[in-house]
């Protein structure tokens, strides 16, 4: 089993920054994929931010040009920049992680993002 332990979330004033830190622990194989994903108060969740092993990324519309996500496979951890924060980002930020060649997925517990004057 795999266990994601998020941090870096918090009470941040709008144009301001955080990032959220994913640290993998377990068995944690070297191809997957990882990524962000959010949820707000009576809203589905949406994907932030996802990386693959070799790299490549995607972004949600709303967040690019703001975040940046990054990863550190020797740590096991992957990363969240979030600049310019909004009040709309705020929300419940989770980390996923998936292995593609057995389509087993795992989430972090989720931690808080708080985007108010």
């Amino acid at each position: 089993q795999v266990q994601l332990v998020e941090s870096g979330g918090g009470l941040v004033q709008p144009g301001g920054s955080l990032r959220l830190s994913c640290a993998a622990s377990g068995t944690v194989f070297r191809f997957v994929n990882m990524g962000w994903y959010r949820q707000a108060p009576g809203k589905q969740r949406e994907l932030v931010a996802a990386m693959t092993f070799g790299g490549s990324t995607n972004y949600a519309d709303s967040v690019k040009g703001r975040f940046t996500i990054s990863r550190d496979n020797t740590k096991n951890t992957v990363y969240l920049q979030m600049n310019i924060l909004k009040p709309e980002d705020t929300a419940v930020y989770y980390c996923n992680l998936r292995r593609p060649s057995s389509s087993d997925t795992y989430w972090g517990q989720g931690t808080q993002v708080t985007v108010s004057s």
